[in-house]
C-alpha cells in the first residue's frame, strides 16, 4: 500500500473541511486508486462518487464516502504541489535565461523545470524532451490541456543544437500524438539572432499552422540577454531593423492564417513593436489574449483596463504625492497613464521612475526582473512623495521578496517610504494611486 500524500492545507467550509479532513492527513486512494502524482489526482477528483481512504496522523485510516457536483474540488492542497518530484530541464539551450545568472542567488532560482504537470498547473512551458510515453498517454486520457511548448523551431536538427539535445527534434512528435487527440495547446519560441529567425522563423510558423485550431496561438520573443554570458553562446541583441523584419513576418502570416481560420494564431511580444517604434496591435489582434504570461498584449490590456477604469472617475481635489518604479518597456506608458491621472486628480503628482537594469545588464527592461538594490541605488535621495508603487511581478509568487533576496521592508527602510504592490490590471493602477 501507498504511504499517500501529505496534505498540506484543508479550504474553511470545503468538502474536505466538512468531512474531518486536516492538515497532516494522508491520503492514500480514491475509489481504490493510488495516486502517483497530481495528474491522476485531477483526473480522479472529478467524478461525481468518490471513496477516499485517508490515513490520520495516529495512524489511523478512514475510508469516507463523498457524493459531489462533476469536477468539484475537495478543497485540499498537498505538501508537494506536483505530489512528486519536481522535473528538471535536461537540455542545455544556448538561450537559457538561467545560465545567464550571476552566482551567489538562491538556490531555488537555478532550478529548471521542465515538467508536463507543471505546464498543466501553472501554465509552464516545456520542450517535450522530459516526458515519457506515459506522460503522452495520460494527458490524452485525462485531457489534461491546454499543453504549453517551447517549440524555437520545427527544424528537427536545428533544435537539436539549440537546446544541445540529440532527441529535441524527436521529440516533436509527441505534438503529433496531441494533434490527433484533439488536445488543446499553445506554443512559443524564443528567438535568437542569425539562429533560428528569417526563414527559419517562416519555416517554423508554416508548420505550426498545420496544428490549427488545436494549436491555438504561438508567441515569438526575443532572446533576453544578461551580462552574465561568458563562456556561453555568443549570441547579439536585435536591433530596430532585426524587429521590423521580425513584424513583417508575424503580420504576413497573421493576414493569411485570419483569412483561413478566423485566428492570427501567431503573435509578437510587446517587446517587438516597441524596439520596432511601431504602434502595439489593437484588442481584437490577440484573439484573447492567450500568450499574456509571454509578454504578448500585456501592455495593450493595461492600458485598455486603465481608460475604463479612468472614464468612472471624477475630478478630485485631494493632495497627493506618489512614486512609480517600472521597467523600460512600460515607462513611457506608464509614464503617459500618470499625466492622465494628473489631469483629473488636479492636486495630485505622480512621478514615475524608469529603473535601469545595473543587475542583469541594461538589455533587461522588464519590471519583473528588477532587483531591491537596483531600486535603492536609483531611488536613493529621490523626491518619493508617501508612497512608492510597485508592480506585483517584482516580487516572489506570493511573497514580499524581490529577486536578489531582499524583502520589501528592506527596501522601504532604505529609501524611508512605504511601499505598495499593485496587482496587474488598469483598475488596480487607478485604485493604488486614488487610494493613497
Amino acid at each position: 500500500m501507498s504511504q499517500g500524500h501529505v496534505i498540506k492545507q484543508v479550504t474553511e467550509g470545503g468538502i474536505a473541511w466538512e468531512m474531518g479532513i486536516e492538515a497532516g492527513d494522508r491520503l492514500i486512494s480514491i475509489n481504490g486508486k493510488e495516486i502517483e502524482d497530481v495528474f491522476d489526482y485531477h483526473f480522479l477528483v472529478q467524478q461525481e462518487e468518490l471513496l477516499v481512504l485517508i490515513q490520520k496522523e495516529d495512524g489511523e485510516e478512514w475510508e469516507l464516502e463523498i457524493e459531489k457536483e462533476e469536477e468539484e474540488d475537495l478543497g485540499i492542497g498537498f505538501e508537494q504541489g506536483l505530489m512528486d518530484e519536481y522535473r528538471s530541464c535536461r537540455n542545455k539551450c544556448i538561450f537559457c535565461f538561467i545560465d545567464q545568472m550571476p552566482k551567489g542567488m538562491r538556490d531555488t532560482l537555478y532550478f529548471k523545470d521542465d515538467d508536463s504537470r507543471l505546464s498543466f498547473l501553472q501554465g509552464n512551458y516545456i520542450t517535450l524532451t522530459n516526458m515519457s510515453e506515459a506522460d503522452v498517454e495520460r494527458i490524452i486520457r485525462y485531457r489534461l490541456e491546454p499543453i504549453n511548448i517551447s517549440f524555437h523551431t520545427t527544424n528537427p536538427k536545428l533544435r537539436c543544437e539549440m537546446l544541445h539535445n540529440r532527441f529535441a527534434g524527436e521529440a516533436l512528435k509527441k505534438v503529433d500524438r496531441f494533434y490527433e487527440a484533439g488536445i488543446q495547446m499553445n506554443g512559443q519560441i524564443v528567438l535568437c539572432k542569425g539562429v533560428n529567425d528569417g526563414e527559419e522563423l517562416e519555416r517554423s510558423i508554416e508548420d505550426l499552422s498545420r496544428y490549427l485550431p488545436y494549436l491555438q496561438s504561438v508567441s515569438v520573443v526575443p532572446v533576453g540577454l544578461t551580462r552574465f554570458r561568458d563562456g556561453l553562446y555568443e549570441m547579439q541583441p536585435f536591433q530596430k531593423e532585426d524587429a521590423k523584419k521580425v513584424l513583417d513576418t508575424i503580420k504576413s502570416w497573421q493576414k493569411k492564417l485570419y483569412e483561413a481560420h478566423g485566428v492570427h494564431f501567431i503573435h509578437g511580444s510587446d517587446e517587438w513593436y516597441l524596439l520596432a517604434q511601431e504602434p502595439l496591435p489593437r484588442e481584437e489582434c490577440y484573439d484573447g489574449y492567450l500568450q499574456l504570461e509571454n509578454g504578448v498584449g500585456m501592455l495593450t490590456l493595461l492600458e485598455n483596463e486603465f481608460q475604463e477604469a479612468l472614464k468612472k472617475e471624477k475630478k478630485d481635489a485631494r493632495k497627493r504625492s506618489v512614486s512609480i518604479a517600472t521597467g523600460a518597456l512600460a515607462y513611457p506608458r506608464i509614464q503617459r497613464m500618470a499625466k492622465q491621472m494628473e489631469e483629473i486628480y488636479e492636486e495630485t503628482k505622480i512621478r514615475v521612475f524608469c529603473i535601469r537594469n545595473d543587475f542583469f545588464g541594461e538589455r533587461i527592461t522588464v519590471s519583473g526582473l528588477i532587483t531591491g538594490q537596483d531600486l535603492i541605488r536609483q531611488l536613493k535621495d529621490k523626491e518619493l512623495g508617501t508612497r512608492l508603487l510597485l508592480p506585483c511581478n517584482m516580487f516572489r509568487n506570493g511573497e514580499e521578496v524581490f529577486l536578489d533576496d531582499l524583502t520589501r521592508q528592506q527596501v522601504e527602510d532604505a529609501l524611508q517610504v512605504k511601499i505598495d504592490i499593485v496587482k496587474s490590471s488598469g483598475q488596480d493602477f487607478v485604485n493604488a494611486i486614488k487610494d493613497v
